[in-house]
C-alpha cells in the first residue's frame, strides 16, 4: 500500500450510500490462456526436441540438451511472468464531489488517488511509444490512466470521463 494514511482516507471517503455516477473497472486484456499455454510449451518442447534426435546416442545431445532446456525455461518463466503482469487493474468511479481511483499493481503496492472533480482535467497526448497516452490531473498530481488500453479504447474512455466531469461541473 502506498501509505496506511492514504488507504484509510481512500476507504472512507469512496464508502458511501449514494452510488457513484461513473464506475469503471478496468483490466488488462489476457490473449492466452492456460490452455494456449500448455499447447505453447508443448509445441515449442517437441519443436526443440526434433533436432535431438539426430544426436541420439552422442556427446552433442548433451552438450545441447541443456541450452534447450534453458530456452524452455526461459520461455516458461516469461510467458508466467507476463500473466502475472497483466494483472493489473484500475477501478475509477465519479460522484458529483469525488473522483477516485485505484490502482492495483500485481508486482508493488496499490495506488490511491482522489480528487473533487470540478478541478480535474484529462489530457490525451502522443508520446514517442504511446499513442493517445490519457492522464488525470487534479490534486497537485498527474496520474495515468488505461497504460494497458489500446488506443482506441482510451480514446473512448478519455471522452466518457469527460463527459462525467463536465457534467459534474453544472450547477
Amino acid at each position: 500500500m502506498e501509505n496506511p494514511e492514504t488507504y484509510d482516507a481512500f476507504v472512507t471517503a469512496t464508502t458511501r450510500a449514494d452510488p457513484p455516477l461513473f464506475d469503471r473497472h478496468l483490466k488488462a486484456h489476457r490473449s492466452l490462456s492456460n490452455q494456449g499455454f500448455v499447447i505453447t510449451i508443448a509445441f515449442t518442447a517437441a519443436a526443440l526436441a526434433l533436432p535431438l534426435m539426430a544426436f541420439l546416442g552422442t556427446l552433442a545431445l548433451w552438450t545441447l540438451l541443456p541450452y534447450l532446456a534453458a530456452a524452455l525455461t526461459a520461455l516458461w518463466y516469461f510467458i508466467r511472468r507476463n500473466d502475472h503482469d497483466g494483472t493489473l487493474q484500475e477501478h475509477i468511479r465519479i460522484w458529483p464531489d469525488l473522483i477516485a481511483v485505484h490502482r492495483q499493481n500485481p508486482r508493488s503496492a496499490d495506488q490511491y488517488w482522489m480528487a473533487n472533480p470540478y478541478w480535474v482535467t484529462t489530457r490525451r497526448r502522443n508520446t514517442k511509444t504511446v499513442e493517445n497516452y490519457l492522464t488525470l490531473k487534479g490534486q497537485g498530481r498527474e496520474i495515468e490512466l488505461g497504460a494497458f488500453l489500446t488506443s482506441a479504447e482510451r480514446i473512448t474512455l478519455d471522452e466518457e470521463i469527460t463527459a462525467q466531469l463536465n457534467a459534474c461541473r453544472q450547477p
